[in-house]
């Protein structure tokens, strides 16, 4: 599974890495309303959550789907803007005006594809003027809840004051918090983005994409980048309707996420989370594929609980397990490629033995490799 991005024929000058104070605050609110996705920041957002006026807090919670479960790209209407340059804008106000320049019909669609499960890759008729997609927007949203069934009814009759509803709500958010954290991070937000130009400048898009994520590799020889992700999509840096290009966001807050905004006729943007020494390399979705395989059969589970101890050899194991030498083999030969196993040999005979430390960071690579 991954996301693709199409670069065939697209000028170094059009892949760009710069920061967006829209976007941060949607890794900001996610933050808020989901702590747990975020290690070390609890304490944070317990202490930002209490500091809020009961009125903001009350509609944040009104809004959260768009943030809370995923990412709505109505935090990035830099890359929608019909007829736009797809940059960025430099502060927060500048992209709530690019946010007031997407069309009705873009910002309901936008704004009700996550609470609705509208289908993301292959767009459809709008529920502004389809009647049958508006009555199927409507049930979906009740299912979700009568909070985003009132918000879904509210957008449709009246995009107009749904938008200058939002628009409020996010300049409230930053007088109230915000706008201190921008001015905390963006100095660091803004020195990862010229590292990573420099790296596109002078050593190509491979040590870029390397310096952003290990879940990234270009491929087809240099016409298409991979995002290693428990997803599939497909984006091309030609949108028709916005300049031609690929965006790159830092992020302060984002981590564990990787994502990747890849809507049909839109710029595609990759907003990564900046590293830092405490957190672990991202793995990828097949090394965590083979690990969770490899762990779902009996014998190997039995085979893990006995080398977890001390090593053996595949005799010993054969005669606890009451199995051929052959058939203990195969099965250490499968935890052996999901990393779980190691092998040394001493003299005439090979030892295997659990590696611990692997699996015990298996949790945090799955809950990593689903969020990502």
């Amino acid at each position: 599974m991954s996301v693709t991005i199409d670069i065939a024929g697209l000028p170094p000058e059009g892949i760009v890495f710069e920061t967006s104070p829209l976007a941060e605050l949607c890794l900001t609110l996610h933050a808020l309303s989901e702590p747990g996705h975020h290690p070390g920041r609890e304490g944070w957002a317990q202490a930002t959550a209490a500091a809020l006026r009961p009125d903001l807090a009350d509609r944040l919670q009104e809004a959260d789907f768009l943030w809370r479960n995923t990412f709505s790209d109505l935090f990035m209407p830099f890359a929608g803007v019909r007829g736009g340059d797809g940059r960025a804008g430099a502060t927060l106000a500048e992209e709530l005006d690019m946010l007031d320049e997407l069309d009705d019909e873009q910002f309901v669609v936008t704004a009700l594809e996550f609470t609705c499960l509208s289908s993301y890759d292959r767009g459809g008729p709008s529920p502004l003027s389809d009647a049958e997609t508006r009555a199927r927007v409507l049930e979906l949203a009740l299912a979700r809840g009568p909070g985003q069934a009132e918000f879904a009814g509210r957008l449709l009759r009246d995009p107009c004051s749904v938008r200058a509803w939002v628009r409020r709500l996010f300049e409230d958010c930053d007088e109230a918090f915000f706008a201190d954290i921008w001015r905390r991070i963006e100095p660091a937000l803004a020195a990862d983005a010229r590292h990573k130009a420099e790296l596109l400048r002078h050593k190509g898009l491979d040590a870029a994409l390397a310096a952003v994520s290990p879940a990234l590799a270009l491929e087809e020889d240099g016409a298409r980048i991979r995002v290693d992700k428990l997803a599939e999509g497909h984006a091309t840096a030609f949108a028709p309707d916005v300049a031609p290009g690929l965006t790159f966001v830092p992020s302060h807050f984002g981590w564990p996420h990787l994502m990747v905004l890849h809507r049909p006729r839109w710029r595609p943007v990759v907003h990564y989370p900046i590293g830092s020494p405490e957190l672990p390399a991202a793995t990828s979705v097949e090394l965590l594929k083979l690990r969770l395989e490899a762990l779902a059969h009996p014998v190997r589970m039995q085979l893990c609980r006995s080398t977890a101890r001390a090593p053996h050899t595949t005799g010993e194991l054969a005669g606890v397990l009451g199995l051929t030498a052959p058939e203990v083999s195969r099965h250490l030969a499968v935890l052996r490629r999901a990393g779980l196993i190691t092998a040394q040999r001493r003299g005439r005979y090979v030892h295997y033995q659990l590696d611990v430390r692997a699996v015990a960071r298996l949790s945090g690579e799955f809950l990593e490799g689903i969020l990502r």
